[in-house]
């Protein structure tokens, strides 16, 4: 058949188009500031067509149940397109060549050029179609070695992903005793109130500064991880995340004998965080609705001063908080608003009970958890 140079140019261009897209997104270890990804346009596309249909589901249950499989679903439709992207190309450079081919009974052309690069890519060698020249020929060697290169590049990437989400889910699930369900700073300070509470505060927002810098490095490299829900529907990481730089700036406006040099840098850490992950996801900061009225920061003065710790609440220290918030709250209410999550508040909106004090057995047969002497309950 007459060779075809431009679809053979644009076959080799699809494929290197998709071979380097899967090598930034599996192999390379940084974040990509190009603007045009195939990765980037698949997500932001399916992304918003999933979230749009799944904001048409009014149950809140199911609508969160069908934004949790988008992680999962999407992750392995990526890879997916990254196949079919390389199948298509060296099958339009196998046509472009001239369909150089021989094939029992049936005469040559784009499709069984087509099939000739799937079979070579999944490496199944049925013999059926066989390449008579030498460019054909080198064709199908270099497609065997970049398909085999690629499973193989796949089956080392899933785990990692799946590893990462687990790793990440370990300290919002140590949370949920710490700082309430959802997670807020004034419950956080609240029960940290303790004669050994400061010093275990302490620990913990050093324990979440490393968390923080792992999960910048973890979500920069492979942004997919943000896509992943908690197992829990009134948990997540940007809601846990939101409630650690709550309290790291109710602690660096000013609590009496408090860990602040490791609430300055927990509250670093962690808005670098957030501000990297907006650049990520496009998405610019936006000013919230006042997550804490005045009303609120009075309660919380009053509730932790009952327990033994008290907030400055002085008219310079409102500033300071102010201009603490300012540095962090746009860019979490941004992510947030994109990533469909919802932001703590400051302060539980309502006595209730934390995950570990519920389940689902108890409330289908009537068992109720009466002890609860583990985490003093005398909420907000």
């Amino acid at each position: 058949m007459i060779p075809h140079p431009l679809v053979f140019a644009a076959g080799f261009a699809i494929f290197v188009i998709v071979l380097w897209d899967a090598f930034e997104s599996i192999i390379l270890p940084r974040r990509v500031t190009r603007r045009f990804r195939l990765t980037r346009l698949f997500y932001r596309t399916s992304w918003a067509t999933w979230k749009g249909a799944a904001e048409l589901v009014s149950s809140k249950k199911k609508r969160e149940a069908s934004l949790g499989y988008f992680g999962p679903i999407s992750l392995l439709v990526l890879v997916g397109v990254w196949a079919l992207g390389l199948l298509m190309g060296f099958g339009m450079m196998q046509y472009g060549a001239g369909s150089a081919v021989n094939v029992a009974g049936l005469k040559p052309g784009f499709w069984t050029d087509v099939y000739l690069s799937g079979t070579t890519f999944f490496t199944l060698g049925l013999g059926d179609v066989v390449p008579r020249s030498g460019l054909a020929r080198a064709l199908v060697v270099a497609e065997a070695g970049f398909g085999f290169g690629f499973l193989a590049a796949v089956i080392g990437y899933l785990p990692f992903i799946f590893g990462s989400f687990s790793k990440r889910e370990v300290n919002i699930s140590l949370l949920d005793s710490r700082a309430g369900t959802p997670p807020t700073a004034g419950e956080l300070l609240r029960r940290h109130s303790n004669q050994y509470g400061l010093e275990a505060l302490r620990d913990l927002l050093k324990e979440w500064e490393l968390w923080s810098a792992e999960l910048m490095e973890s979500h920069l490299s492979y942004p997919v991880l943000a896509y992943f829900r908690s197992q829990h529907d009134n948990q997540s990481w940007i809601a846990s995340l939101t409630a650690i730089l709550d309290t790291c700036a109710l602690i660096m406006t000013g609590i009496e004998d408090a860990c602040e040099r490791q609430a300055e840098l927990t509250f670093a850490i962690a808005r670098h965080a957030v501000v990297d992950l907006s650049q990520v996801f496009g998405t610019a900061p936006q000013s919230p609705h006042e997550r804490l009225l005045s009303t609120d920061l009075r309660r919380i003065r009053e509730k932790l001063a009952q327990h033994g710790l008290k907030l400055n609440d002085s008219a310079e220290a409102d500033q300071r908080l102010a201009q603490l918030r300012q540095m962090y709250e746009p860019y979490v209410y941004s992510l947030a608003k994109y990533l469909g999550r919802a932001l703590p508040p400051w302060i539980p909106e309502k006595k209730g009970k934390d995950n570990w004090q519920t389940t689902a057995w108890g409330e289908t047969a009537g068992y109720v958890v009466r002890d609860t002497s583990v985490v003093r309950d005398d909420h907000f």
